[in-house]
């Protein structure tokens, strides 16, 4: 019987799991958060989101066809950045910046790298970043908005004044801010259904959020329900739960993602209390995106075989 070895790459053991199928998770993960989305803030909301999905979509199929690459669009990654996107702009932004922001994501963070599972930083989270420096009233808009039924201002703005907003409002998202970040109910559900899929794992959400919860009870006077409002404010919840657990831009072993979420969550607050930006989740992901190959160097594995001492 002639038996024949095959050689081949690693990984050897496929989890059956494709992109698209990734994504799609992320996708249905995400419904809540802009269903609650378009609820609170209205149709421009819809708008919003329409618009940055289907221009990152549309960014990716005509670059890939200028560059005469394999159209990609069929893994969702571009419609999921958009989604990203879109739902961590506010309701009233200008159309023709969705559709800059988009663009930036895309092309630039994303597709000139070499497109997905090339980029050093995660395409969403960056274009909001570039969003907020390029664009001062964007700046503005992003925080203190005021929306349709919305008549609040943004929950970090009213603790940067004293008052802690009620439980409620955080939970079922009444209150200013971006169209995806106001609900916590609807991000924590969408995060339990990630986790559940086993699309992303506990360490790093949780690491992110536990930080950011201790450093604010320290730094509230031991206050339990202020400590609980900043992580229920702003876009700790989505940047923890979505963005911060990309594949892509996080680090790949259990340690490496304690890290990251210790070190996002202190920046974080870093910014936050003593910053001159209301909110800091944006560059905490952004700068811990920049070190993530040191971190996975430093918590990798030990390879079986190598390190001890020759005879």
């Amino acid at each position: 019987m002639n038996h024949q070895l095959k050689l081949s790459v690693s990984p050897h053991i496929h989890s059956g799991r494709s992109t698209a199928g990734i994504m799609r998770d992320v996708l249905i993960a995400l419904a809540p958060a802009t269903v609650a989305g378009v609820i609170i803030f209205g149709w421009r909301a819809l708008l919003v989101v329409a618009l940055c999905v289907a221009s990152s979509v549309g960014f990716e199929a005509l670059y890939n066809l200028i560059v005469k690459r394999e159209q990609t669009v069929g893994d969702l990654s571009a419609a999921v950045t958009g989604l990203l996107l879109a739902l961590n702009l506010p309701a009233n932004i200008p159309l023709w910046q969705c559709v800059v922001g988009s663009l930036f994501a895309v092309i630039i963070v994303k597709a000139l790298f070499g497109g997905i599972g090339c980029n050093v930083v995660n395409p969403a989270i960056t274009a909001r970043v570039f969003m907020l420096i390029a664009f001062g009233t964007m700046a503005t808009q992003a925080y203190p908005t005021i929306v349709d039924t919305v008549s609040s201002a943004t929950p970090l703005a009213q603790m940067a004044q004293g008052t802690t907003p009620a439980l409620t409002d955080l939970l079922l998202g009444l209150h200013g801010g971006a169209i995806g970040e106001t609900c916590a109910v609807a991000l924590l559900i969408g995060g339990a259904y990630l986790l559940i899929r086993r699309v992303i794992s506990w360490h790093l959400p949780v690491a992110f959020i536990g930080t950011t919860f201790l450093f604010s009870f320290l730094m509230g006077g031991m206050d339990v329900m202020h400590a609980l409002s900043m992580v229920l404010s702003g876009g700790l919840l989505i940047a923890a739960i979505f963005m911060a657990t990309d594949y892509v831009t996080s680090p790949s072993t259990a340690w490496g993602k304690i890290i990251f979420g210790l070190g996002a969550g202190l920046i974080t607050c870093m910014i936050r209390y003593f910053g001159t930006y209301p909110e800091g989740v944006s560059f905490a992901i952004l700068l811990m995106n920049i070190l993530t190959p040191y971190i996975d160097s430093w918590t990798k594995h030990k390879v079986f075989g190598r390190g001890g001492k020759r005879a």
